[in-house]
């Protein structure tokens, strides 16, 4: 199925830059809390509201409508989503909202819902080994399997054992994402919105970026997200460069900076590592993206 909040860092970096400010000193650590504050596709879901106690919870529309803006679905799949979906928590949708996205899902094929426009991991593993056995320390690029090589890497005995994992021999395998968990967690927060204004009341500076070519935690849940936090905006949307090519776009809020990363998916470095690295180097140096063509030169 469709999962429109999957991104784990979204609410573990939130929470943890929190947990140190409520611990910190009032001197201290300002720029720590700031770098575990950088988030990308963050699993911000919109709230509604006059305040934090009668928030009434929102949680898919960004997604259906960029499953929908960019063809992905069909315009009746689109309507049943709102309707089927509204006020629903996205970790514990209803029935109703679950066929809803059962359909979109026949709807959405056979595509790397992370990243829309590369290809699917359709290539066997005898004619992936064939086409780097002559270069295999040269890089191909983003490589679609990497999720699978990941999951075959990390069920190894030797590498469990050197990381200290899985000490209790449990009898299954590991996988990248858990449905077990996905069912039963029912303690995650509804909406991390509440942190980030806490976090934001500290002064803590916050950057959230996001790929424009993930489709799972899309750039348009990430755009109502912010707007729900009603920040007044220092500096309106511009493209940022990298050299000679428009990288993304970007907008600074009063304590936030929003930043997409065009062609990026899901995972940014994985998609796009030279744009990450531009946005990660002005994030540590504490400035806006590059307005002009050339501002980094060469890296």
């Amino acid at each position: 199925m469709p999962k429109s909040s999957s991104n784990s860092n979204g609410r573990h970096y939130p929470k943890l830059a929190f947990r140190l400010q409520s611990l910190r000193p009032k001197q201290s650590l300002h720029s720590f809390t700031a770098l575990c504050s950088t988030v990308g596709t963050s699993s911000l879901q919109k709230q509604q509201g006059p305040s934090e106690a009668s928030y009434q919870f929102q949680g898919f529309h960004g997604t259906f409508e960029y499953w929908w803006s960019h063809a992905l679905i069909s315009d009746s799949t689109y309507k049943l989503l709102k309707e089927a979906c509204d006020f629903t928590p996205s970790q514990h949708p209803s029935n109703q909202c679950q066929k809803a996205m059962d359909l979109a899902d026949s709807e959405l094929g056979n595509i790397d819902q992370y990243s829309i426009y590369t290809p699917s991991c359709n290539i066997s593993g005898s004619q992936r080994h064939k086409l780097r056995s002559h270069h295999p320390w040269r890089s191909y690029g983003y490589d679609p399997c990497t999720e699978r090589y990941s999951t075959l890497y990390f069920n190894l005995p030797e590498v469990q054992k050197a990381l200290h994992a899985n000490v209790t021999s449990i009898p299954y395998s590991w996988t990248t994402c858990s449905d077990t968990l996905e069912k039963y967690w029912q303690d995650s927060p509804r909406s991390m919105l509440p942190i980030y204004q806490e976090l934001l009341r500290a002064g803590i500076r916050i950057w959230v970026f996001s790929g424009d070519t993930d489709a799972v935690v899309p750039v348009t849940a990430t755009r109502y997200s912010i707007d729900a936090l009603r920040l007044r905006t220092i500096v309106n949307w511009y493209p940022w460069y990298d050299n000679q090519e428009v990288g993304g776009w970007t907008q600074i809020y009063k304590g936030l900076t929003l930043v997409t990363i065009r062609g990026a998916g899901h995972e940014v470095p994985l998609h796009q590592p030279r744009k990450a690295f531009i946005l990660f180097k002005a994030f540590l140096e504490g400035k806006p993206m590059p307005t002009s063509r050339t501002f980094f030169g060469k890296l």
